[in-house]
Protein backbone atom coordinates (compact mmCIF):
# COMPACT_ATOMS: atom_id res chain seq x y z
CA UNK A 1 0.00 0.00 0.00
CA UNK A 2 1.36 3.41 -0.96
CA UNK A 3 1.79 6.26 1.50
CA UNK A 4 -1.15 8.11 -0.07
CA UNK A 5 -3.37 5.03 0.31
CA UNK A 6 -2.37 4.64 3.94
CA UNK A 7 -3.19 8.28 4.61
CA UNK A 8 -6.55 7.89 2.88
CA UNK A 9 -7.55 4.92 5.06
CA UNK A 10 -5.97 6.01 8.35
CA UNK A 11 -8.62 6.93 10.91
CA UNK A 12 -8.64 10.24 12.75
CA UNK A 13 -9.85 10.74 16.31
CA UNK A 14 -10.55 14.00 18.13
CA UNK A 15 -10.04 13.89 21.90
CA UNK A 16 -11.14 16.86 24.00
CA UNK A 17 -9.63 17.51 27.41
CA UNK A 18 -6.53 15.75 26.12
CA UNK A 19 -3.75 17.41 28.11
CA UNK A 20 -3.88 15.18 31.20
CA UNK A 21 -5.59 12.29 32.96
CA UNK A 22 -8.12 10.29 30.96
CA UNK A 23 -7.74 12.49 27.88
CA UNK A 24 -3.97 12.09 27.72
CA UNK A 25 -4.31 8.34 28.17
CA UNK A 26 -6.89 8.19 25.38
CA UNK A 27 -4.52 10.08 23.09
CA UNK A 28 -1.87 7.43 23.69
CA UNK A 29 -4.34 4.57 23.25
CA UNK A 30 -5.67 5.84 19.94
CA UNK A 31 -2.18 6.37 18.59
CA UNK A 32 -1.51 2.74 19.49
CA UNK A 33 -4.62 1.82 17.49
CA UNK A 34 -3.02 3.57 14.51
CA UNK A 35 -5.26 6.62 14.51
CA UNK A 36 -4.07 10.14 13.95
CA UNK A 37 -5.25 12.23 16.90
CA UNK A 38 -6.44 15.81 17.25
CA UNK A 39 -5.78 16.64 20.91
CA UNK A 40 -7.78 19.55 22.31
CA UNK A 41 -7.26 21.43 25.57
CA UNK A 42 -6.96 24.94 26.93
CA UNK A 43 -3.36 24.24 27.93
CA UNK A 44 -2.08 21.57 25.56
CA UNK A 45 1.48 21.82 24.26
CA UNK A 46 2.48 21.23 20.63
CA UNK A 47 3.33 17.63 19.78
CA UNK A 48 6.45 16.37 18.06
CA UNK A 49 4.44 13.45 16.67
CA UNK A 50 3.33 14.39 13.12
CA UNK A 51 0.24 12.24 13.63
CA UNK A 52 -0.91 14.34 16.60
CA UNK A 53 -2.35 17.81 16.07
CA UNK A 54 -2.55 19.80 19.30
CA UNK A 55 -5.31 22.42 19.26
CA UNK A 56 -5.39 24.89 22.13
CA UNK A 57 -8.81 26.30 22.89
CA UNK A 58 -11.60 26.67 25.45
CA UNK A 59 -14.60 24.70 24.21
CA UNK A 60 -16.90 26.92 26.28
CA UNK A 61 -16.20 29.78 23.87
CA UNK A 62 -18.48 30.07 20.82
CA UNK A 63 -16.82 28.89 17.63
CA UNK A 64 -14.01 26.87 19.21
CA UNK A 65 -15.68 23.49 18.59
CA UNK A 66 -16.11 24.28 14.90
CA UNK A 67 -12.50 25.46 14.68
CA UNK A 68 -11.26 22.17 16.13
CA UNK A 69 -12.97 20.17 13.41
CA UNK A 70 -11.87 22.60 10.70
CA UNK A 71 -8.25 22.15 11.76
CA UNK A 72 -8.69 18.38 11.89
CA UNK A 73 -9.96 18.38 8.30
CA UNK A 74 -7.22 20.73 7.12
CA UNK A 75 -4.49 18.56 8.64
CA UNK A 76 -5.84 15.03 8.21
CA UNK A 77 -8.77 15.29 5.80
CA UNK A 78 -11.34 13.42 7.88
CA UNK A 79 -12.83 12.79 11.32
CA UNK A 80 -13.80 9.24 12.29
CA UNK A 81 -14.18 9.39 16.07
CA UNK A 82 -14.89 12.18 18.54
CA UNK A 83 -14.36 11.61 22.25
CA UNK A 84 -16.09 14.28 24.31
CA UNK A 85 -13.88 13.93 27.37
CA UNK A 86 -13.62 17.58 28.43
CA UNK A 87 -15.82 18.37 31.39
CA UNK A 88 -16.13 20.46 34.54
CA UNK A 89 -17.46 19.27 37.89
CA UNK A 90 -18.13 21.68 40.75
CA UNK A 91 -19.39 20.14 44.00
CA UNK A 92 -21.60 22.56 45.92
CA UNK A 93 -25.04 22.58 47.51
CA UNK A 94 -27.48 23.70 44.83
CA UNK A 95 -28.25 27.08 46.40
CA UNK A 96 -24.54 27.89 46.69
CA UNK A 97 -23.93 27.71 42.96
CA UNK A 98 -23.19 31.09 41.41
CA UNK A 99 -23.98 32.35 37.94
CA UNK A 100 -20.26 31.97 37.19
CA UNK A 101 -20.39 28.30 38.23
CA UNK A 102 -23.37 27.75 35.96
CA UNK A 103 -21.66 29.40 33.00
CA UNK A 104 -18.45 27.44 33.55
CA UNK A 105 -20.11 24.03 33.81
CA UNK A 106 -22.68 24.45 31.07
CA UNK A 107 -20.13 26.17 28.84
CA UNK A 108 -17.85 23.13 28.66
CA UNK A 109 -20.27 20.29 29.36
CA UNK A 110 -23.05 21.47 27.04
CA UNK A 111 -21.86 24.17 24.61
CA UNK A 112 -18.52 22.45 24.19
CA UNK A 113 -20.22 19.13 23.46
CA UNK A 114 -22.78 20.70 21.14
CA UNK A 115 -20.45 22.71 18.93
CA UNK A 116 -17.68 20.16 18.43
CA UNK A 117 -20.16 17.27 18.00
CA UNK A 118 -22.27 19.18 15.48
CA UNK A 119 -19.21 19.91 13.35
CA UNK A 120 -17.78 16.41 13.72
CA UNK A 121 -21.03 14.73 12.69
CA UNK A 122 -21.31 17.07 9.71
CA UNK A 123 -17.80 16.05 8.65
CA UNK A 124 -18.68 12.36 9.00
CA UNK A 125 -21.84 12.81 6.95
CA UNK A 126 -20.00 14.67 4.20
CA UNK A 127 -17.54 11.81 3.84
CA UNK A 128 -20.30 9.18 4.03
CA UNK A 129 -17.95 6.89 5.91
CA UNK A 130 -19.79 6.66 9.19
CA UNK A 131 -18.19 7.53 12.49
CA UNK A 132 -18.32 7.26 16.25
CA UNK A 133 -18.98 9.64 19.14
CA UNK A 134 -18.10 8.73 22.71
CA UNK A 135 -19.24 10.95 25.57
CA UNK A 136 -17.90 10.85 29.12
CA UNK A 137 -20.59 11.10 31.79
CA UNK A 138 -21.05 10.25 35.48
CA UNK A 139 -23.04 7.57 37.27
CA UNK A 140 -24.33 10.29 39.63
CA UNK A 141 -26.88 10.90 36.89
CA UNK A 142 -28.37 7.45 37.60
CA UNK A 143 -27.69 7.16 41.31
CA UNK A 144 -27.68 10.44 43.25
CA UNK A 145 -25.76 10.43 46.52
CA UNK A 146 -26.45 12.84 49.37
CA UNK A 147 -22.72 12.85 50.19
CA UNK A 148 -21.82 14.13 46.73
CA UNK A 149 -23.55 17.38 45.66
CA UNK A 150 -24.02 17.06 41.92
CA UNK A 151 -26.89 19.18 40.62
CA UNK A 152 -24.97 20.89 37.80
CA UNK A 153 -23.21 17.64 36.90
CA UNK A 154 -26.58 15.89 36.70
CA UNK A 155 -28.11 18.74 34.73
CA UNK A 156 -25.39 18.64 32.08
CA UNK A 157 -24.17 15.04 32.04
CA UNK A 158 -27.74 13.78 32.28
CA UNK A 159 -28.32 15.70 29.07
CA UNK A 160 -25.38 13.88 27.47
CA UNK A 161 -26.88 10.52 28.43
CA UNK A 162 -30.17 11.50 26.84
CA UNK A 163 -28.66 12.94 23.68
CA UNK A 164 -26.51 9.84 23.28
CA UNK A 165 -29.63 7.78 22.65
CA UNK A 166 -31.23 10.48 20.53
CA UNK A 167 -28.24 10.88 18.21
CA UNK A 168 -27.64 7.13 18.07
CA UNK A 169 -31.11 6.65 16.61
CA UNK A 170 -31.01 9.75 14.41
CA UNK A 171 -27.80 8.69 12.67
CA UNK A 172 -27.85 4.89 12.89
CA UNK A 173 -28.86 4.53 9.25
CA UNK A 174 -25.91 6.74 8.24
CA UNK A 175 -23.38 4.53 10.01
CA UNK A 176 -22.63 6.92 12.88
CA UNK A 177 -22.61 5.34 16.33
CA UNK A 178 -22.98 7.30 19.57
CA UNK A 179 -22.15 5.89 23.00
CA UNK A 180 -21.38 7.14 26.50
CA UNK A 181 -19.04 5.91 29.23
CA UNK A 182 -20.53 6.77 32.62
CA UNK A 183 -17.94 6.94 35.37
CA UNK A 184 -17.62 6.56 39.08
CA UNK A 185 -14.73 8.32 40.78
CA UNK A 186 -11.48 7.74 38.90
CA UNK A 187 -8.19 7.83 40.81
CA UNK A 188 -6.21 11.06 40.42
CA UNK A 189 -2.79 11.99 41.84
CA UNK A 190 -4.26 15.04 43.55
CA UNK A 191 -6.36 12.98 45.99
CA UNK A 192 -4.95 12.74 49.51
CA UNK A 193 -4.88 9.39 51.31
CA UNK A 194 -7.85 10.42 53.44
CA UNK A 195 -9.82 11.56 50.40
CA UNK A 196 -8.99 8.35 48.52
CA UNK A 197 -10.43 6.23 51.34
CA UNK A 198 -13.66 8.24 51.45
CA UNK A 199 -14.07 8.15 47.67
CA UNK A 200 -13.38 4.42 47.53
CA UNK A 201 -16.25 3.82 49.96
CA UNK A 202 -18.69 5.40 47.51
CA UNK A 203 -18.38 2.32 45.27
CA UNK A 204 -19.80 -1.13 46.04
CA UNK A 205 -16.52 -2.65 44.83
CA UNK A 206 -14.75 -0.67 47.54
CA UNK A 207 -12.25 1.20 45.40
CA UNK A 208 -11.91 3.99 42.88
CA UNK A 209 -11.58 3.30 39.19
CA UNK A 210 -8.34 3.57 37.27
CA UNK A 211 -7.69 5.65 34.17
CA UNK A 212 -6.67 2.49 32.30
CA UNK A 213 -10.12 1.00 32.97
CA UNK A 214 -11.80 4.01 31.39
CA UNK A 215 -9.51 3.74 28.37
CA UNK A 216 -10.30 0.03 28.04
CA UNK A 217 -14.03 0.85 27.98
CA UNK A 218 -13.65 3.50 25.28
CA UNK A 219 -11.47 1.24 23.15
CA UNK A 220 -14.04 -1.56 23.57
CA UNK A 221 -16.73 0.74 22.19
CA UNK A 222 -14.44 1.80 19.36
CA UNK A 223 -14.09 -1.84 18.36
CA UNK A 224 -17.76 -2.79 18.86
CA UNK A 225 -19.55 -1.92 15.60
CA UNK A 226 -22.87 -3.42 16.74
CA UNK A 227 -23.06 -1.18 19.84
CA UNK A 228 -24.75 2.21 19.69
CA UNK A 229 -26.91 4.20 22.08
CA UNK A 230 -25.16 2.51 25.00
CA UNK A 231 -24.53 4.05 28.44
CA UNK A 232 -21.62 1.91 29.63
CA UNK A 233 -21.06 2.21 33.38
CA UNK A 234 -17.49 2.06 34.62
CA UNK A 235 -18.38 2.90 38.21
CA UNK A 236 -17.64 0.04 40.56
CA UNK A 237 -21.35 -0.76 40.82
CA UNK A 238 -22.55 2.69 41.91
CA UNK A 239 -25.30 2.89 39.30
CA UNK A 240 -26.70 -0.47 40.45
CA UNK A 241 -27.31 0.80 43.99
CA UNK A 242 -26.02 0.31 47.54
Amino acid sequence: MSTDQKLATRKVTVVTGASRGIGAALLTAYRELGHAVVAVSRSIAPSEDPEVLAVRGDLAEPGVGARVVEQALERFGRVDTLINNAGIYIAKPFTDYTDEDYEAVTGVNLRGFFEVSRSAIAAMLAREGGGHLVNISTSLVDHADSRVPSALASLTKGGLNAVTRSLAIEYAARGIRVNTVSLGVIRAPSYSAETRDALAELHPLGRMGEVAEVVDAVVFLENAPFVTGEILHIDGGRSAGR
